[in-house]
């Protein structure tokens, strides 16, 4: 049977005054996190505010617990990275 992990992310991009720069923090962050965990991730919404994304990532996998790690994992990057803070997340096992 497998096991899907979503993890969503509200973040805040203080350093960013524009949607070029956001683009470029939110990419890099995404691009890091699948080469990292080799998960599928994307922007998922607020994609017109320049302060403010929203990214999502997602694993399946054959063990919960395999993606219960992985998710772990990729949640303590996303919050470890200075250019974004973590304003609400969620994480869900199907």
């Amino acid at each position: 049977m497998a096991v899907v992990g979503i993890s969503r992310w509200v973040l805040h991009l203080p350093g960013c005054r524009s949607l070029k720069m956001k683009r470029s923090v939110v990419r890099g962050l995404r691009d890091r996190m699948i080469a990292k965990f080799h998960v599928s991730a994307a922007e998922t919404d607020l994609q017109d505010r320049a302060s403010t994304a929203e990214l999502s990532a997602c694993v399946i996998s054959g063990d919960l617990r395999h993606a219960q790690s992985v998710m772990t994992s990729v949640d303590s990057f996303v919050r470890s990275d200075p250019r974004a803070q973590v304003v609400e997340a969620e994480v869900e096992f199907l």
